[in-house]
C-alpha cells in the first residue's frame, strides 16, 4: 500500500505543476528512509520547489501559504481537516506563511486511511486530530507556485 500512495502523492504533484517547472530528475527513495522519516518526520524529497514529506502528526494551529500547493494523502489513522473559511488570531511567521489559533467558518473533512485532499496556495487549513491512536501518519506533497 505504501508504494502506490507515494507514486499517487508525486503524480498528483504533476497536475499542479507545468512540465517547465516540475524538477527534470528522477529521485527513489527506498522504504527504509521513508519508514525512518515517518517516525520522526521528515522531509524525503526536495527539489525545485518541491517537497515531499513523510509525517505523523498531531492536532495543530491553522496555517496557510502564499506560494505553497499541498497535497495530503493519508496513509495512517484519522483526521478532521478544515480547510477555508477565515483565521482566528493571523499571525505571519516568515515571508508567504501565516499561522493563527484556528479557522472560524471553514469546511470540514474526515479524513482516514486512503483519503487523499489537495489544499491550494492562499487557502487556510488546520488539522484536527481524531484518530485513537493520537496521531495521523500521511504524505504531505508541497509544491511552490511562485
Amino acid at each position: 500500500m505504501k508504494y502506490p500512495v507515494a507514486l499517487a502523492a508525486i503524480l498528483s504533484t504533476a497536475a499542479l505543476a507545468t512540465a517547465a517547472s516540475f524538477p527534470q530528475r528522477v529521485h527513489y527513495i527506498d522504504h527504509d528512509k521513508v519508514a525512518a522519516a515517518f517516525v520522526k518526520g521528515g522531509r524525503i524529497i526536495e527539489d525545485e520547489g518541491l517537497i515531499v514529506i513523510a509525517n505523523r502528526g498531531v492536532q495543530r494551529g491553522a496555517e496557510m501559504h502564499d506560494n505553497t500547493n499541498h497535497v495530503f494523502i493519508i496513509v495512517d489513522g484519522e483526521a478532521e481537516f478544515v480547510t477555508g473559511g477565515k483565521m482566528v488570531d493571523p499571525k505571519v511567521t516568515a515571508p508567504g506563511q501565516t499561522r493563527g489559533t484556528g479557522i472560524e467558518g471553514g469546511v470540514s473533512h474526515h479524513l482516514t486511511k486512503g483519503d487523499v485532499i489537495t489544499i491550494p496556495a492562499k487557502t487556510p487549513h488546520q488539522w484536527k486530530d481524531t484518530s485513537k491512536t493520537g496521531s495521523v501518519g500521511y504524505y504531505a506533497v508541497n509544491f511552490d507556485s511562485n
